[in-house]
């Protein structure tokens, strides 16, 4: 048992080491007394000897001045504090994980910095369940979904939406879909799956966090030449929430205020053309009823020129909605 103790010795200094930083460190005396904790024996020299192997590793191991006696911290780790409370950040906004793997998902996080930088994280964290999904599924979706793109093969999987009581209730009385998945997007705070539908002979979109009792089939996957024409960054900033419509090249009048949400919605290769009252922009959409949303979000801002049928498409849902209204 001892000799086991022993040979466990610089893997728990290692592990101390990495919940320590320059305002919490640990002497010398304190990894003794740690160890003694985990019924491991260990005297001054050794646990030196075992710090400097831990140096020579890699591990970035500073000292500082704890009274009359030397501390040690580790200096930098895989991620910096910003790094993670980004990452922590992106994972509490992230719709399509249950309240239940975002608090597993960020606990882990937190373990990767310092005990001082984890509570600091745990202190500025709010989690809000409004707008999680309630599917515990969504990780072996993916993980399914990985599968069968790696193995090249098609997937069958039931899709489910709500009902007027707030419940899961399948789509299509339950038949099972079968589509080749191509990728996978996080837009707008949801996974989705891209893939190529053979029945329908087109790209479709689904919600992961939507999907149940994924299985991969043993056809091989469809429509690799569509997918091997797409952009894919280019695809996705075409498609508003990732609802799929016929692609059109559209012609936007904009006033001057709302460049930088035409850039940030279309990237800085979009094509614009300055004039006296603003710009006008030139983008390839997927013309739909939330593209049509975006537009009219903006306020007047953005008016769509051209093509006629888009203009008039749009103008179609603003007079539904107001008659709607009435």
């Amino acid at each position: 048992m001892k000799r086991e103790n022993q040979k466990a010795k610089i893997l728990v200094i290692r592990d101390l080491l990495l919940e320590t930083d320059e305002l919490h460190p640990l002497t010398s005396a304190d990894l003794i007394a740690a160890l003694k904790e985990r019924g491991i024996q260990a005297e001054r020299k050794s646990v030196a000897d075992d710090l400097m192997t831990l140096a020579d590793y890699g591990m970035d191991i500073e000292s500082v001045a704890v009274g009359k006696r030397k501390g040690y911290y580790l200096a930098s780790r895989a991620f910096e504090p910003a790094e993670l409370k980004m990452l922590v950040d992106s994972v509490q906004a992230a719709k399509f994980l249950s309240p239940k793997k975002t608090r597993r998902l960020i606990k882990k996080l937190a373990a990767l910095s310092s005990r001082g930088e984890a509570a600091l994280l745990k202190r500025q964290l709010y989690i809000s369940d409004r707008g999680k999904t309630d599917n515990e599924s969504v990780f072996y979706n993916i993980d399914a979904i990985h599968g069968a793109i790696a193995e090249d093969r098609e997937i069958t999987f039931v899709y489910w939406q709500y009902d007027l009581n707030k419940k899961r209730v399948p789509r299509k009385a339950g038949a099972r879909y079968c589509v080749s998945p191509f990728a996978l997007v996080w837009d707008d705070e949801f996974y989705y799956l891209i893939a190529y539908d053979a029945a329908d002979a087109r790209i479709k979109h689904y919600r992961v966090d939507k999907m149940n009792r994924i299985t991969i089939a043993e056809t091989e996957r469809q429509g690799k030449d569509t997918f091997a024409a797409i952009d894919m960054s280019a695809y996705t900033s075409r498609n508003f929430s990732m609802f799929a419509g016929e692609e059109a090249d559209v012609v936007l009048d904009c006033d001057a205020s709302v460049i930088g949400v035409i850039v940030d919605r279309f990237g800085m290769d979009v094509s614009i053309h300055p004039h006296e009252d603003g710009f006008t922009a030139f983008v390839r959409v997927a013309v739909s009823e939330q593209f049509f949303g975006w537009v009219a979000a903006l306020g007047g801002a953005v008016r769509i020129r051209s093509p006629k049928p888009v203009q008039e498409q749009f103008l179609a849902l603003l007079d539904r909605v107001r008659d709607a209204q009435k």
